[in-house]
């Protein structure tokens, strides 16, 4: 509910949700339901829990194995089109560490470098809007868990240069 308080508090009126995770953003979107003062907007596994998918304002359920490439194409175009039509004062980015492929649940099969791409065209895109993004970190079950603590503290570091 990190949408509420800068709304309640006047700081923003309208919040745009960026869901990286690799799972749907099922309790994001059943939450804000009808809100439109909220967009919510997921890209993930479409073959994934949760298997069955409360939609958002717009969901992108990608194939397994779609890689790094279709990836950001596909996270690119839809971010122009939500830009265009929704009109937001603050953007929170679910920043998911478990679309890497060395993720257990990994099936989008994105590199540590189209992660970090990743992280640098969502906060790239909005700064260009000049839309402030608070950042939370999502998912991660890899394995080793040095993987995941690499991709988040990357994203922190794109995160404060994006900062300054």
């Amino acid at each position: 509910m990190a949408a509420r308080r800068p709304q309640a508090e006047g700081r923003a009126r309208r919040v745009l949700v960026i869901d990286c995770d690799v799972h749907q953003g099922n309790g994001t979107a059943d939450c804000l339901a009808g809100d439109s003062s909220v967009f919510t907007f997921s890209i993930h596994a479409e073959k994934n829990f949760p298997f069955r998918k409360i939609p958002g304002n717009l969901d992108i359920g990608l194939p397994n194995g779609t890689g790094d490439d279709i990836y950001l194409e596909t996270l690119e175009e839809a971010l122009s089109r939500i830009f265009a039509m929704f009109n937001a004062d603050l953007a929170i980015y679910l920043a998911g560490a478990d679309p890497y492929h060395g993720d257990r649940l990994g099936y989008l099969s994105l590199t540590k470098e189209g992660l970090t791409q990743r992280d640098r065209l969502v906060l790239g895109m909005c700064r260009a809007e000049g839309l402030p993004v608070a950042v939370a970190m999502a998912g991660g079950y890899a394995p080793n868990v040095e993987d995941i603590v690499a991709i988040h503290l990357q994203t922190v570091k794109i995160a404060r240069e994006f900062a300054s």
